[in-house]
């Protein structure tokens, strides 16, 4: 296995610990978890994807209208 340094800043130090602990891992795991793709989308990205898809519906059924 090959060795990776990551310099981070202390607010991501953290939010990595706290998601760690959360998820009964190591730090370590937690960072391969992430890159591997297991990590759960923000909340907030889901709220932003959800408003721009009704957005769209909604201008798609505005232009069939006319």
């Amino acid at each position: 296995m090959q060795r990776v340094s990551l310099e981070v800043d202390s607010q991501l130090f953290r939010l990595l610990q706290n998601a760690a602990r959360a998820n009964n891992l190591s730090i370590e795991e937690e960072c391969l978890r992430r890159l591997e793709g297991g990590e759960r989308r923000s909340r907030y990205l889901q709220a932003l994807v959800a408003e721009l898809r009704a957005d769209e519906e909604q201008r798609r059924e505005s232009s069939r209208l006319m």
